[in-house]
């Protein structure tokens, strides 16, 4: 089974997930930019949660196409991530009309961690598909960049308790490193075009 299935149903449900996003800021009922200050934590959720869809959405385009097949069990554990992506709009509403108030910010990077562990239980799931020699196999052999991920969510996660505003400024350090997609995926792919 090839992957172009899979990569237009993601798409679909990441397209929902930017919608819901958006759907969710209020319109202010004044016309001033005194009206605007209260929606300034909202605007900045929103725009965080934004990048990281999109950095989702951009990440898995490159992991698919590196890709020769996929099965069930893929579609399973892509599934998994876009049940974590899913939720993405829930804590970004919930942190941005809080305030960036310590419980949001610390669930919010929860669902950041789970989606991280999602994209890395697909990314084992499709080099367990794909023998040595493939060109995903060859993209994905070191994940530094997974785990290292991984570890600022958990230490933002527990901040966030102390110093709600580092966490975000450490889930927005996280965004910034993934939004550029790994290299050595982009590499592979252009040394095997389609």
């Amino acid at each position: 089974m090839n992957t172009t299935r899979l990569e237009a149903f993601s798409d679909g449900v990441i397209a929902i997930i930017i919608t819901i996003m958006v759907l969710e800021l209020k319109v202010p009922h004044g016309e001033s930019f005194a009206e605007l200050q209260p929606l300034v934590p909202t605007m900045l959720s929103y725009v965080l949660s934004f990048v990281y869809v999109g950095m989702y959405w951009n990440n898995h385009h490159h992991l698919l196409r590196a890709a020769d097949k996929i099965n069930g069990m893929i579609l399973w554990t892509n599934l998994h991530l876009l049940f974590w992506l899913s939720l993405i709009p829930f804590t970004t509403g919930w942190m941005g009309e809080n305030h960036f108030a310590p419980l949001p910010v610390a669930l919010y990077g929860f669902v950041l961690f789970m989606a991280a562990v999602a994209y890395n239980i697909l990314t084992v799931s499709l080099l367990h598909l794909h023998n040595r020699s493939a060109m995903i196999t060859k993209a994905l052999e070191k994940n530094y960049k997974g785990i290292i991920s991984a570890i600022i969510y958990a230490g933002a996660m527990l901040l966030s308790f102390v110093y709600p505003w580092i966490s975000v400024i450490l889930y927005a350090a996280v965004a910034v490193m993934w939004i550029i997609p790994d290299r050595k995926i982009e590499e592979q792919v252009e040394k095997h075009p389609e």
